[in-house]
């Protein structure tokens, strides 16, 4: 009794012990035992070994913490045994043991290795497949993009990315072609304009030179030598407007939006640019029809600019008029804006050329024919200046009929008219 009465309570097994120890069986063990410490079977929880001697058990030498088999030959099969003492006053009072099937924790492990494989093949193939969407839309387009840009450095402009990625990525691709396009644009216009501008300083410079060559070797007599210093007097001038010409534009360019607005007089400064021209026209008998639907209209611009605009329409006006013709400034309001016409009646622009009477250095054979002193850049000019003030030019240009350039400033506020 003394050995048992570790648990016991009074003769009897505490109270709760027995479901406790049935218990254990609905967790999954097999079979939980209360152990003397001699190796009596003091409970079993399936009532089937209850007070049976366990042969072999030597209190001397405790069975080891678990081992696995037969248990001293009371299964019939090879079960995990699980021990633990219980002790009391530094005394081993007792054992708790613990029988599950070794088959039963074999498919049990086996069962986990399973649910283990499958979850780390799930997770191989999540990161397979995350891999390669990485791959698809990371690392390829940053492979052709890093090539295109290696390709743009080359000095290859025509290298496309072509994305049609609709991500970051993607827009950093369509800018990279929109940058690349741009400097091929940027290097065209370049080749264009170095060119042009030596196409135009060519001709005069070599009328200069051959005219100097023949005054010095006495090819043209002292006598007629005044005549061709005018000429290279004329060449001259037209160098000078070149490069006035291309400062101007390249001004226009650097200062952007930077205009010195303020309200002035838009119909006297109109006169004022009729009258500088006054003596040109004399000699070819082309008269000024000033058209205006007040005596003074007050815009918001920058003064100058404006002057150098209306300058550049009526001189290319009188280039291109015929002899005793007249030429048409109209100036009228309309809502909050005025609106500047000058219109000639000259030779007119070709169809096909009045596109690109805009662009640099662009001079229709007419104009080469007929004005000899011309930059091609006057046109230009008008554009750059008008454009800076937020306002668009436009044309209306018949053969034989004449040209009409039409554009819009912003009345000044007080002659703002309501919508």
């Amino acid at each position: 009794a003394d050995e048992v009465s570790i648990f016991y309570e009074r003769g009897r097994l505490p109270e709760g012990l027995q479901s406790q120890v049935e218990g254990m069986t609905e967790l999954g063990y097999v079979r939980a035992w209360l152990v003397t410490p001699n190796g009596r079977i003091a409970l079993d929880s399936s009532n089937i070994l209850n007070g049976r001697e366990i042969p072999g058990f030597d209190p001397s030498d405790p069975p080891t913490f678990y081992r696995t088999g037969r248990f001293y030959g009371l299964f019939t099969t090879d079960m995990l045994s699980v021990l633990a003492p219980v002790t009391s006053n530094l005394q081993v009072r007792g054992y708790v043991v613990l029988h599950i099937f070794l088959q039963s924790v074999r498919d049990s492990a086996n069962r986990m290795l399973g649910v283990f494989h499958l979850t780390a093949l799930i997770l191989f193939l999540l990161s397979l497949s995350l891999l390669l969407v990485l791959h698809l839309t990371v690392m390829r387009p940053l492979k052709k993009i890093t090539d295109a840009t290696i390709q743009f450095g080359s000095g290859n402009r025509n290298a496309s990315i072509s994305l049609k990625q609709k991500d970051e990525i993607g827009f950093l691709a369509n800018t990279l072609d929109l940058m690349a396009q741009d400097l091929a644009r940027s290097e065209d216009y370049q080749r264009r304009f170095i060119a042009n501008v030596s196409h135009d300083f060519r001709s005069p410079l070599t009328s200069i030179k051959g005219y100097l060559n023949a005054i010095i070797d006495g090819t043209i007599p002292p006598e007629s030598q005044e005549k061709y210093l005018r000429v290279i007097i004329q060449e001259t001038d037209r160098l000078v407007n070149l490069t006035q010409g291309v400062l101007s534009l390249n001004s226009l360019e650097r200062e952007n939006m930077h205009l010195e607005a303020s309200d002035f007089d838009i119909c006297q400064l109109a006169r004022n640019v009729c009258y500088a021209f006054e003596g040109k026209c004399l000699r070819r008998g082309i008269t000024f029809d000033l058209v205006f639907s007040s005596v003074s209209i007050p815009v918001h611009a920058d003064m100058g600019r404006i002057q150098q605009v209306l300058s550049n329409l009526i001189d290319n006006a009188i280039k291109f008029s015929r002899d005793h013709s007249s030429i048409t400034v109209s100036i009228q309001t309309m809502r909050s804006k005025a609106l500047i016409t000058v219109k000639d009646h000259g030779i007119g622009i070709p169809k096909k050329d009045q596109a690109k009477i805009w662009t640099r250095f662009f001079k229709s054979d007419e104009s080469r024919g007929k004005d000899k002193e011309g930059t091609g850049l006057g046109l230009a000019i008008v554009k750059e200046i008008i454009a800076a003030h937020g306002e668009t030019i436009d044309v209306v240009s018949t053969e034989g009929v004449g040209t009409e350039f039409t554009f819009r400033l912003p009345l000044a506020k007080a002659e703002s008219r309501p919508e």
